[in-house]
């Protein structure tokens, strides 16, 4: 399986580098373990993340891609999708199969087909409209929802501190 996984990620890696795609970038942490990538995201345009460059690790499982990775942002982030600790928190991150709390179908949740692409595009679409419905930041969501001003300061302080980080 392992090994499955591997030659799958070691073709999408090589797509990156032939092709690369607008708003984010990607590499290995590591060239000895295809497992754990470094990605940076570009704040996309016309966001209050714009001008920002936000560090992240993803992680994959050896059973990849029958599982997702894991996308842990390295660099500050004020979202209300992503725990403080950095773990993005997107549908397409969730394990496959029926949501135990109700909250999602089975078909916003991850599938095979999802690539390291899609994944980057996913994320980079919440930093353009974070779902506040269903925070993994209740802070962030809370002052996103009720005190956007205070939300947008600590956003551009984030995006500050990215560009800092250069």
């Amino acid at each position: 399986m392992a090994s499955q996984a591997c030659l799958l990620l070691q073709k999408q890696l090589k797509d990156l580098c032939k092709h690369p795609v607008d708003g984010f970038s990607a590499g290995l942490v590591d060239e000895k373990n295809i497992f754990e990538w470094s990605v940076t995201i570009i704040g996309p345009p016309d966001t209050l993340y714009e001008g920002g460059f936000f560090n992240a690790i993803m992680s994959f499982p050896q059973n990849y891609p029958n599982s997702p990775p894991t996308v842990r942002f390295t660099s500050d982030i004020w979202h209300p999708n992503v725990y403080p600790d950095g773990r993005v928190c997107i549908s397409i991150l969730h394990p496959p199969g029926d949501d135990p709390s109700g909250y999602e179908l089975a078909s916003e949740r991850w599938t095979p087909v999802h690539t390291v692409e899609s994944i980057m595009l996913s994320i980079i679409s919440m930093l353009s409209g974070p779902n506040d419905e269903s925070p993994a930041n209740v802070e962030a969501a809370k002052e996103w929802r009720d005190k956007r001003d205070e939300f947008k300061k600590k956003v551009s302080r984030c995006v500050r501190k990215s560009q800092e980080m250069l």
